[in-house]
């Protein structure tokens, strides 16, 4: 399920977030975004991201998941048990990210595992943090049974999708093109099983809004949280 995620941040948000990232720009803190991948994906990784453990993508990182807390479009699509700390890339001048998918597991800091704690990559974000006509070129192009899926948002709008797709970030010819990324595991391991209970969820509060808590409403909210509990691993 590949889901557009609208006004996760704030345009006062994205216009701080922004002018610290452009900060930390000119004080040379970005590094090669090829520190953050395997062999594979360094052959066709051409971009720069902000260091995983610096303060600031910490301190931004932060923002963004508490942004999500407050968002039920994403919690009821995303069902999130745990997330990996929130990345920052920047494109320009031709940068791009040919085809790839996502590592099956990445590690997330944590004191009382050594290594960090395993995470599946159930699910991929992109947080755009600049507008479509800021820069040329730079879309993120999924690929799924149906085709490629061009991605190009506005400042403070999410990309939801199955980290398992194959993926690339087109070049950006003019501009900049500056995102966060980050990835999570559901308790919803199955992307059939959450495309379900999304759409019922979504139904069910449609139903409510026009129909109120009755009978048959408080019976479908009890279908879904039984599925939920068939399904959810936690």
């Amino acid at each position: 399920m590949l889901l557009h995620i609208p006004n996760v941040l704030t345009q006062e948000q994205v216009r701080g977030m922004r002018t610290a990232l452009d900060q930390a720009l000119d004080a040379g803190s970005w590094v090669d975004g090829r520190a953050s991948v395997g062999d594979q994906g360094a052959k066709v990784k051409h971009n720069r991201q902000l260091p995983e453990h610096s303060p600031l993508a910490q301190q931004l990182g932060a923002v963004i998941l508490d942004a999500l807390k407050k968002t039920p479009l994403f919690f009821s699509a995303a069902l999130p048990l745990r997330f990996l700390p929130p990345m920052f890339n920047r494109y320009e001048g031709g940068e791009h990210y040919g085809m790839h998918v996502d590592g099956s597991v990445r590690y997330a800091p944590n004191a009382a595992f050594p290594g960090g704690l395993a995470l599946r990559t159930d699910l991929s974000c992109t947080l755009f943090l600049c507008e479509p006509e800021d820069y040329d070129g730079g879309e993120l192009i999924v690929a799924d049974t149906y085709g490629e899926h061009e991605v190009k948002l506005p400042a403070g709008d999410l990309i939801l999708y199955p980290s398992s797709s194959l993926h690339r970030v087109a070049p950006v010819t003019r501009g900049a093109r500056v995102c966060s990324f980050f990835w999570l595991q559901s308790m919803i391991r199955e992307d059939s099983k959450r495309a379900l209970l999304f759409e019922l969820d979504q139904n069910i509060q449609k139903l409510r809004a026009r129909l109120g808590d009755c009978e048959e409403t408080v019976s479908l909210t009890g279908n879904y949280h039984n599925l939920v509990r068939l399904w959810a691993e936690v």
